[in-house]
């Protein structure tokens, strides 16, 4: 019977063990419920090639998206929020920041830099809605000041392309500040004869969109964007009203002339270059 001896039993797999799988690997369009192989949709930026519907973008690939190859040139990476009020709620500030840092692989929810669009020189920036949803919070918005600073000091047109949920309740009504500090910045660099094209992306809401993403010389968006202060959910119950059909949504503002142009993902290097190169 020493044959028997070859055999193994077989080995019962415990159902609550995971192997180390990506979660992220298969997206469900929020526009046709078409199923998709996350790598294929990057190759198309995160637009479904169905529906066209647009998901959200990475501020890194957003700008490797618009500026030209090799281009991009980061201003103030290493700035990072404090913790000015020792805000606690489930868990610290801190720790939400850490959590945050690791999930995007950015330091904050804005980055900037110099760039050059079709050849021609640009400031760019663009929020990343996976750190903190995009929030305003102090550090955000002395970076965006600073890009309206840097854009005036080398004339150069600045292009901000947002994705924001609002200032940042952790940092309180310091993060509130941020609404008039950057409309400051703006309104400095206008006097400066500087031209300011701002893109709006879905969702660009709260104090981002109460501020400066809706002062541009120029103010595009991308297609289905959910633009406005509060939620159309939380102004329904306010004025006890039901709202028309595509409330809040890029289209309808672009009716009711909010917007100048809904500009597909695809096509919004080109257009943001032609822009630059008539007006800036």
């Amino acid at each position: 019977m020493a044959f028997l001896d070859r055999f193994r039993p077989p080995r019962v797999r415990d159902p609550n063990r995971r192997g180390n799988f990506p979660t992220d690997l298969w997206l469900k369009c929020s526009g046709c419920a078409t199923l998709h192989y996350r790598p294929e949709l990057e190759t198309n930026l995160m637009v479904c090639p169905h529906c066209h519907y647009h998901f959200q973008l990475s501020a890194r690939k957003r700008i490797a998206s618009l500026a030209d190859g090799g281009s991009f040139l980061e201003h103030d990476a290493d700035l990072q929020s404090g913790d000015p009020l020792g805000f606690r709620d489930r868990s610290g500030y801190p720790e939400r920041l850490r959590a945050a840092r690791e999930t995007s692989g950015e330091q904050e929810a804005y980055l900037y830099g110099e760039a050059t669009l079709g050849g021609r020189p640009v400031i760019l920036g663009a929020f990343d809605f996976s750190f903190l949803g995009g929030s305003m919070g102090c550090v955000v918005g002395e970076k965006i000041a600073r890009t309206f600073e840097l854009a005036g000091a080398l004339h150069r047109p600045a292009i901000i392309v947002t994705v924001s949920g609002g200032a940042r309740m952790q940092e309180g009504v310091l993060s509130l500040m941020q609404m008039a500090k950057t409309c400051a910045a703006l309104d400095r660099f206008r006097e400066a004869r500087g031209f300011f094209i701002s893109v709006l992306a879905h969702p660009t809401t709260g104090g981002v969109a109460a501020s400066f993403a809706v002062l541009g010389d120029v103010i595009l968006a991308e297609p289905g964007a959910l633009i406005g202060f509060a939620g159309p959910r939380v102004i329904a119950q306010t004025v006890g009203q039901e709202l028309p059909e595509g409330f809040q949504r890029a289209e309808y503002l672009l009716a009711h002339g909010i917007l100048d142009r809904i500009v597909p993902r695809h096509n919004l290097r080109e257009e943001l270059g032609l822009l630059a190169e008539y007006l800036g």
